[in-house]
């Protein structure tokens, strides 16, 4: 009896369309990760604390590890490692979750924990594999431009009363966050918006857009928005960044062009201040204030007389907001924070979390060197105007907890980027 021949085309060729259809979002993530990483710098920059989507972040940080993983594994990639910038960030990840694997089960810190180091490690290691090429950070050269029209909009709307233009809606919610009154944006807290402008803004003249004229006008708008911010650490870093950047990268008319963006944002508060416009009040009430500065004092005062009592264990996480509130009879804060990076770490990890925090951006610093000899183009513009990024990042961090995770994450993946392996330089 003859068989019948059964060949693959008839069996499976109408599955091909099918499996293709479904397999192309993978395809289309191992083929553009760096799409992948933007898009969820992208959902960190809008992620709305105290809303049903307050997960989203995670959930965009976890696919965006899933799919880098997978790639990594099929190009037989090996797990980038900097002796001095991944131990220093292992052993303060290490010490934070030790330290609330001891306490009962708290969302709040574990989140804390992830966005100040889980995701700035792994941002860190996922940009040298992902940033290695032009075509790949043109992706981030556009996310860059994109995040920065859209947190000077943000913000000049803020400072013009034109509350209708700002959105999403939840940044105008009194009950959520901190400083209403300021420009703050979807972090909704001036300080990490105002610090976002300052980085973003040094960060979008360095990479070569190819439209310039665009970089010039939010450049030219920048000062503004930084005015809005109404926070003094925001405006003394912007003031002498933008100083910094003109000199160190020794062109002239760039240097009157910083010269002029410092200028204007002078007369720009200058003239809200003499002007009738209803920021006027809070304009001078922002630079002569007093009581935020004494009460800022006392959670220092106190803060120190924490860590003097435990200088090398620190304070659990459950009591240590506690103890510090307690200690400050007399103030009646929304919350207590120590609002200062530095010394945060020697309350809650003593002194061996400031040591392995001044290793890491002591080694942070040295990215600043001469790279390797081919190396040019932005990357290379980047290296010399690197310590002035993370002295606008540790300045504010003097007057702030750095727990931003949209902020941390975009230091690290511009480190990463400097570390991206010589030979894939562009």
């Amino acid at each position: 009896m003859a068989t019948r021949a059964i060949t693959w085309d008839r069996v499976e060729s109408p599955l091909w369309p099918i499996a293709g259809f479904l397999l192309r979002p993978l395809h289309l993530a191992l083929a553009f990760p760096s799409v992948l990483y933007v898009a969820a710098m992208s959902v960190f920059l809008f992620r709305p604390p105290d809303l049903f989507s307050f997960y989203i972040d995670r959930i965009a940080f976890a696919v965006l590890v899933f799919f880098v993983a997978l790639r990594s594994m099929a190009m037989r990639e090996k797990i980038p490692f900097f002796a001095g910038l991944s131990l220093p960030m292992l052993g303060l990840m290490a010490l934070a979750i030790f330290r609330v694997l001891q306490e009962p089960f708290d969302a709040q810190a574990w989140s804390i924990i992830a966005s100040k180091y889980i995701v700035p490690f792994s941002l860190f290691h996922i940009a040298v594999l992902i940033f290695r090429g032009p075509a790949q950070r043109w992706h981030f050269e556009i996310f860059v431009i994109l995040a920065l029209s859209y947190l000077v909009f943000v913000a000049i709307a803020f400072l013009v009363d034109a509350r209708s233009l700002i959105f999403p809606r939840f940044i105008l919610d009194e009950s959520m966050g901190f400083h209403p009154d300021r420009a703050r944006g979807p972090f909704l807290q001036a300080v990490a918006n105002g610090v976002s402008l300052n980085l973003l803004g040094i960060v979008a003249f360095v990479f070569p857009i190819k439209q310039r004229w665009f970089v010039w006008v939010i450049w030219a708008a920048l000062p503004l928005a930084i005015l809005a911010t109404m926070t003094r650490a925001v405006w003394i870093s912007f003031a002498l960044s933008t100083l910094a950047i003109g000199f160190l990268l020794a062109r002239r008319r760039l240097q009157a062009i910083c010269i002029v963006l410092v200028i204007v944002g002078l007369l720009s508060g200058l003239a809200l201040g003499f002007s009738d416009h209803s920021l006027r009040k809070a304009f001078w009430d922002r630079t002569e204030e007093r009581g935020p500065v004494e009460a800022r004092m006392a959670v220092y005062r106190a803060a120190w007389t924490m860590f003097r009592e435990r200088p090398f264990s620190g304070w659990p996480v459950a009591c240590m907001y506690q103890e510090l509130a307690r200690r400050m009879d007399g103030y009646h804060l929304h919350i207590y924070y120590v609002h200062n990076t530095y010394l945060a770490l020697l309350v809650e990890f003593g002194l061996p979390g400031l040591a392995l925090y001044v290793i890491l951006f002591l080694n942070l610093l040295r990215l600043s060197r001469r790279g390797p000899p081919q190396e040019r183009g932005s990357i290379a513009t980047l290296r010399k105007v690197w310590p002035v990024l993370l002295g606008v990042y540790l300045l504010n961090a003097l007057f702030v907890d750095m727990a931003y995770q949209f902020v941390i994450g975009l230091l690290f993946t511009l480190a990463g980027m400097l570390c991206a392996p010589e030979e894939a330089l562009a």
